[in-house]
């Protein structure tokens, strides 16, 4: 039996159209089919229409060998994944006796009587398999297209929890997927830009394997280096040189790669060589507490943090007052980051201060922040910001910012 090579996915719900619910279902089986060597060379979402959905399937299965619906599995009326599939492939879904036994199993186990209209989810056709779902009432469907050799349906439901386990567990032991594999490395970088990064990188851009590319994230510029191979280990190997030196070319951009979270490797580098930290926020934007407290250890790195404190606060805490308004200076900025550290007996003092017009009790629209750390007598500045901080997506970006700059601040002193 020849192996799968390409599929395409399908999101069926009309709420996904409407923006109400995200797609995550998607990036999960693109990630999971990338991974086993199956090439996804398109995604659609379709509402919950009969007539749209059985034209999406029928295009998905003339062009890709494996066509992955989820949703549309549930007992309702606009539930019509079934009948799509079922019209694809020319067969009419009938009750399956065997499923509608375990169905109305599962309602008993439950302590509930099970509506008539659910018998819709023991609905099977000659051509499918049932994908048994011990966390839901709607089964799975693995159909074998019986006029198109080799292209096979797969039927998930939409709740991400069933959906991941049904794939797992049941769909990919069932399909006849490629010995060969792609292995991904991403390195994240930091202090320099998406456009500055592809010229360093042009030389490794057009390579077609392994393949590189550039993301501009939230926490930096991110660089794929994807590699394909016969099997798992070739994949890891070919991947591994080509990043290596992919990683050669940035050398002292890159802070972390693949899972790495910002937050977390701040803190493991603080806590690998014996620092500690307390914060005196002003602002209250960034959420550099939170992100500090909320990693692995953070508790005991983070000695304590006065968030958006008033005057009245600073002057209970000893903290410095300034002497000028609506900025504040440098100087300024490596006081209160000097008595912060001194109050919770830490070893790294971080001030944020608001460093542009203040609006309202709020920062500028295009104001700024100061941020200074002090270390064993030296303090590090910058000013961050300038794009608002009204948005979620500013207040992150100002937190990572945060992050970046504590990090640097203390890696010439360690």
């Amino acid at each position: 039996m020849d192996s799968i090579s390409s599929a395409e996915i399908i999101s069926v719900g009309t709420e996904l159209l409407l923006g109400e619910t995200l797609d995550t279902n998607s990036s999960f089986l693109a990630a999971e089919l990338a991974n086993l060597g199956v090439d996804v060379y398109w995604s659609q979402r379709v509402g919950d229409n009969l007539e749209r959905l059985q034209a999406a399937a029928g295009a998905a299965i003339s062009r890709a060998e494996l066509v992955v619906i989820t949703g549309g599995l549930g007992p309702t009326v606009d539930d019509l994944t079934r009948e799509a599939i079922a019209a694809s492939v020319g067969e009419e879904p009938e009750v399956d006796e065997a499923l509608a036994r375990d169905l109305r199993s599962w309602f008993a186990r439950s302590g509930r009587e099970m509506p008539e209209g659910n018998l819709k989810q023991a609905w099977s056709i000659p051509s499918a398999t049932s994908l048994p779902n011990p966390l839901g009432t709607a089964p799975g469907w693995l159909v074998q297209h019986p006029g198109i050799e080799g292209h096979y349906f797969l039927a998930l439901p939409g709740p991400p929890q069933e959906m991941t386990r049904m794939w797992r567990e049941e769909a990919i032991p069932r399909l006849p997927l490629p010995e060969a594999r792609l292995h991904r490395t991403v390195l994240k970088t930091h202090g320099i830009g998406e456009s500055a990064v592809a010229e360093l990188l042009a030389p490794f851009l057009h390579s077609s394997n392994p393949t590189v590319a550039t993301y501009a994230k939230d926490d930096g510029v991110h660089v794929r280096v994807a590699g394909k191979a016969a099997n798992a280990s070739s994949a890891r190997h070919l991947t591994g040189e080509h990043a290596r030196q992919v990683e050669e070319r940035l050398k002292g951009f890159v802070w972390g790669r693949d899972g790495d979270e910002l937050s977390q490797t701040v803190i493991d580098h603080l806590k690998s060589h014996g620092l500690t930290v307390a914060i005196a926020d002003e602002t209250g934007v960034p959420g550099l507490s939170e992100a500090l407290a909320g990693a692995v250890d953070g508790s005991s790195v983070l000695r304590g943090a006065v968030v958006a404190w008033s005057p009245n606060t600073a002057a209970a805490l000893r903290l410095p007052q300034p002497h000028q308004q609506p900025g504040h200076s440098d100087e300024y900025g490596a006081q209160v980051a000097e008595a912060v550290r001194h109050i919770f007996a830490a070893r790294v003092g971080v001030s944020l201060l608001r460093a542009g017009t203040r609006i309202g009790g709020d920062v500028a629209a295009n104001g700024e922040l100061l941020m200074t750390v002090v270390l064993d007598g030296q303090a590090s500045s910058v000013r961050i910001g300038g794009g608002g901080t009204r948005s979620a997506a500013g207040r992150v970006r100002l937190r990572n910012a945060a992050l970046h700059h504590l990090r640097s601040s203390v890696l010439p002193a360690v």
